[in-house]
């Protein structure tokens, strides 16, 4: 039978009709529990009666339960079940609490409903809502539980440790803490502080796509602490609940030695994919600091992320899942930070001078620094004012002694350049340190000052930390500078100019390290030669000592004596690099120091100990970690969720 033509679009849309009908009115969802404790504890979907499955079906994760089809906040195909050409399947993942119910949707889609421009992060297209098969029934997070997301941080007063942590209604909450689990007797109040989805300066943060509600944030600072002393804590309050109980080693003040674990761009990983990329590597870095923790007993640490923090990106529930995914070690130590361009770049941010229209763009995804801010709370007092209705921007540079380190934090996404209240910032604490007390004085920001990676939007800002601030790190003899950004590890010479100083003590020019190798997985390749850009050929600079693909973080151990700062790789755990300095300036290459006698020294004797730890912890910690990491990924791994035909590229910007 030959229809009329104007009855074809018609007879299409019906047949489409007919279909969904018929697939919806069998298709059944269901999940199990529908109550749940805890952020981070499973949750099983079943799907069954899909006729017609196609490998493009899909379910979708959404919270609140009312959201509209198209503001998932995650998705997977059904194809990625081994089950799932019978119409029937299930998957089991964590959820995270987002203080609002939860609701999973099945829908059908195909080949020829693809949208070439509704794409998602890595330019695969985003899954279709047209047909909806079945949805789910509500799932909760069972109340009185107590808050989340607890984090530690210096406040840089002797004695003091804060803590902060978030819940759904902001009601008054406390911090309960002492010197043993049965005796948390001190008791200190918290702050309450929250943002709104019109402090958002752009989209998606400020659209309902990206925008969820983040709870309400506590901040509470424990004193009165003696030094080097275990203590006890709980948050909560007795209406909303109290958390698990957490414990940490408070900081000694004249302390002979430092432990810290320092890196940058690791981001958070998901059991499904969503709008932006997410960073599965973060499991592994987060696993073996977590060791690292463990394998150091009663000595105080701390955590440095120099920047690109979550890479939530304006979708507000990554930040969610990074505090989570980050409590096992920030709750033990405090985690400290500088904020990046993910955190903050915005069109209209400003400082913004003409030189810099190639470096700074829109890769904060409109959060214009306001979650950062917010969600932590860094010693010292930096603020810049946003133009707009959110809150002033913070922790943006400050510093703080730890043993026989002066840490210093900039910020390279807001003005550095003399004359600006940074700078000044930057060359009176660094004119005022004591290096008797501390004399290792290590500096931290986002982009890098040097870098042979194969990267030349970044070219102006590069120039202007040469000009600006190269001076008065070598000047105020900086031991060591350490950068993110550039998603590999590299390691320099003592420089000054790009150029190479002695070893000696005469000429201690700053180590820079470039340390953004924790979780992004998008790879620059090395700068080739400028005669033959298109070749794969990478030579390696004189001046570039290491360098390394393999994620990681690094290791640093200093005494009054030296630091030795290690670069370990993810996929073993152990030392791929390693370089010490002496507190004359002196640097040794591959953690070969030279005695007085002659003989070949590997380490010191305290980094000797602090390895075994670490290789005995690594027994014990590994398999009780690995049953997480397995329930974690191996279920929905966001490589399943993608089993189609589309392979993911990342085009995202550093």
């Amino acid at each position: 039978m030959i229809f009329p033509s104007n009855l074809i679009p018609f007879l299409s849309f019906l047949s489409l009709f007919l279909i969904q009908f018929s697939s919806s009115s069998q298709v059944s969802i269901s999940v199990t529990p529908k109550s749940i404790p805890k952020s981070g504890d499973p949750i099983t979907i079943q799907w069954s009666g899909i006729d017609s499955p196609s490998k493009l079906d899909w379910l979708g994760i959404y919270s609140p339960a009312n959201s509209s089809h198209q503001n998932f906040i995650g998705y997977f195909f059904l194809s990625s079940t081994p089950e799932w050409e019978s119409g029937s399947g299930s998957i089991t993942l964590p959820l995270i609490n987002l203080r609002s119910d939860y609701q999973f949707r099945v829908f059908h889609w195909v080949d020829s409903e693809i949208n070439p421009k509704k794409q998602d992060h890595d330019h695969n297209p985003l899954p279709g809502t047209r047909h909806l098969l079945a949805q789910s029934e509500t799932v909760r997070f069972e109340p009185g539980r107590g808050p989340e997301q607890v984090h530690l941080a210096l406040t840089g007063m002797a004695g003091e440790m804060r803590v902060m942590f978030v819940t759904h209604d902001g009601s008054e909450s406390s911090v309960k803490y002492g010197s043993t689990r049965n005796e948390m007797d001190r008791v200190v109040g918290t702050q309450v502080a929250r943002y709104e989805r019109e402090d958002m300066c752009d989209s998606p943060a400020n659209q309902s796509i990206g925008w969820r509600d983040p709870g309400y944030i506590h901040d509470g600072v424990m004193i009165g602490l003696e030094e080097g002393k275990r203590y006890y804590y709980q948050v909560g309050s007795g209406s909303g609940g109290w958390s698990t109980i957490y414990s940490f080693v408070s900081q000694t003040g004249d302390s002979s030695e430092t432990y810290a674990f320092l890196f940058g761009d690791m981001g958070t990983a998901t059991p499904y994919s969503t709008f932006v990329r997410t960073q599965d590597e973060s499991i592994s870095t987060i696993k073996w600091i977590n060791r690292d923790i463990e394998a150091l007993g009663n000595k105080p640490a701390m955590i440095s992320h120099i920047g690109d923090i979550s890479y939530a990106r304006g979708y507000s529930w990554l930040w969610d899942n990074f505090f989570n995914q980050i409590e096992p070690v920030a709750s033990k130590v405090p985690y400290h930070v500088c904020i990046g361009n993910h955190e903050y770049d915005w069109l209209s941010q400003p400082w913004k001078p003409d030189w810099s229209y190639s470096v700074y763009g829109k890769d904060g995804g409109g959060e214009c620094g306001v979650p950062y801010s917010l969600r932590f709370h860094m010693p010292g007092n930096s603020l810049e004012p946003t133009g707009t209705r959110a809150p002033a921007t913070r922790n943006l540079y400050y510093s703080f002694n730890m043993g026989v380190v002066h840490f210093v934090y900039f910020s390279t996404e807001t003005n550095f350049l003399s004359g600006s209240k940074q700078y000044e910032f930057l060359k009176n604490d660094l004119e005022s340190v004591d290096r008797n007390r501390t004399p290792f004085i290590v500096v931290q920001g986002h982009r890098p000052m040097y870098t042979t990676s194969y990267e030349t939007r970044d070219t102006p800002l590069r120039e202007r930390l040469l000009v600006h601030l190269e001076p008065l790190f070598v000047k105020n003899k900086v031991t060591l500078a350490f950068w993110g950004h550039v998603h590999r590890y590299e390691r320099f010479c003592p420089l000054n100019n790009f150029t190479c100083g002695s070893s000696g003590a005469n000429e201690s020019f700053p180590v820079h390290m470039v340390i953004g190798m924790a979780g992004q997985d998008w790879q620059p390749i090395w700068q080739p030669r400028p005669d033959h850009l298109t070749d794969p050929i990478f030579p390696q600079p004189v001046r570039s000592l290491f360098r390394g693909g393999v994620f990681g973080y690094i290791r640093l151990f200093g005494n009054k004596e030296k630091l030795t700062v290690s670069y370990v790789g993810n996929h073993d755990g152990e030392v791929h690099d390693v370089v010490e300095i002496l507190a004359s300036g002196q640097v040794f290459n591959g953690g070969h120091v030279t005695s007085e006698s002659g003989e070949l020294n590997s380490n010191s004797n305290s980094n000797s100990t602090f390895t075994w730890y670490v290789k005995v912890a690594s027994l014990l910690v590994l398999g009780a970690f690995l049953g997480y990491v397995l329930g974690f990924v191996s279920c929905s791994r966001k490589d399943g969720a993608l089993g189609t035909k589309w392979t993911p590229v990342k085009s995202d910007d550093a």
